[in-house]
């Protein structure tokens, strides 16, 4: 207990302390936290879709089929056909030959990596990949190396010194990432894992439902279905539901049903959610304005920062505005607090030392409006 108690001090101290802060309202890009209502730039609810009321009617047909719960594991009872009508819906969608549902995005990429790779295998993963990631890659008990974030080089040097010596190789990546908004090289990533022998893994839980034609994501905005090895996304983001699926090939699909342990042993999903996600991936493709006009708005408010002289990075709806300084970031994030704006701070282990934000997570309900005067008050 002692020691539990130190390492409180020590994060308070430095201003590290993380705390719960709960909501007790939430409706079209506005939250209410102790008893005072704010625009809500915290939230991945990026195409607004959590208050549709097409989720809402469809979530009440599938409890009165079904019930509130599934109350067992998919290799048991739980096993609903609402769950294969959203594999086989995810496919299409993807232009994959099969998919995988998951309970959430952390139990799909620690189960996945860690099923699939093993030793004797190598890993190579942008040295920005999401914790769930780097804990899937630590279970598997494959060799890894991180190489430095989008750098091809750096990536090609160690594929060349290090590819050899393993059995299966894999390349992964995210295509949005979610503290710095950017997007990797993917079609020369591609070309990496073609050349050294590879299979490449991505990440879209931040794309999904925002980019490419029908939403897809920047796989299929980049036209590369057919060249990516395992597709990854949530649907807990964009698509306002919950879970996470795998787009892969059929026959490692059958295998992960067969050895994921994440998979295996969790109890499945309420139908509730399962028929919620069904409809949000019809609403992505049949209102495409949303995330057309999200797009626009992410600009415009980027390009607004840069204008103030703001280190801003990114090319997505989520957009770090560099601070550094861990006091500061807090100081700012709070005076923004006292103005009306859920924006929080982000700092170091999340985030690299000296690399703290503020981390603005657009929504399509941030109209330009909002951001312009938005821009104004950060600048104060």
């Amino acid at each position: 207990m002692a020691e539990i108690e130190e390492f409180l001090k020590i994060r308070e101290r430095e201003g590290l302390l993380r705390t719960l802060k709960p909501v007790s309202w939430r409706d079209k890009g506005r939250i209410r936290v102790n008893k005072k209502e704010y625009i809500d730039f915290s939230s991945n609810d990026y195409l607004g879709l959590s208050g549709h009321p097409k989720l809402a009617e469809e979530a009440k047909k599938a409890m009165e089929k079904f019930g509130t719960a599934a109350c067992a594991s998919r290799l048991m009872s739980g096993d609903l056909e609402l769950h294969h009508r959203l594999e086989e819906r995810i496919a299409r969608f993807k232009n994959k030959e099969a998919a995988l549902f998951f309970n959430s995005g952390y139990q799909a990429n620690v189960g996945i990596i860690s099923s699939l790779y093993g030793k004797g295998d190598c890993i190579f993963l942008d040295r920005l990949s999401h914790a769930s990631i780097i804990d899937g890659v630590l279970l598997s008990g494959a060799k890894f190396f991180r190489f430095k974030h989008n750098n091809l080089e750096d990536l090609d040097s160690l594929l060349k010194k290090e590819r050899g010596r393993f059995n299966k190789a894999l390349i992964i990546t995210e295509t949005i990432f979610s503290m710095d908004g950017d997007r990797p090289p993917l079609r020369e990533l591609v070309r990496l894992k073609e050349r050294h022998n590879c299979e490449i893994f991505v990440d879209e839980a931040h794309a999904t439902g925002i980019f490419g034609k029908n939403g897809g994501g920047v796989v299929e905005e980049e036209g590369l279905e057919e060249k990516i090895d395992f597709i990854m996304g949530t649907f807990s983001k964009a698509l306002a539901g919950f879970g996470a699926y795998l787009a892969t090939s059929k026959k490692a699909v059958e295998y992960l049903v067969n050895t994921c342990r994440s998979f295996i042993y969790s109890t499945a999903l309420p139908p509730v959610i399962i028929a919620c996600n069904l409809v949000s991936l019809d609403l992505v493709e049949k209102e495409p304005y949303r995330r057309d006009e999200l797009l626009e708005q992410a600009r415009y408010f980027r390009d607004g920062l840069k204008a103030e002289g703001f280190e801003v990075r990114g090319q997505s709806q989520i957009i770090p505005v560099i601070i550094g300084d861990n006091a500061k970031t807090l100081d700012t994030a709070k005076r923004l607090q006292e103005k009306g704006y859920w924006v929080l701070p982000i700092r170091p282990p999340t985030v690299p030392e000296g690399e703290s934000r503020l981390r603005f997570s657009l929504t399509f309900h941030h109209s330009k409006e909002i951001l312009g005067k938005l821009i104004d008050d950060i600048r104060i």
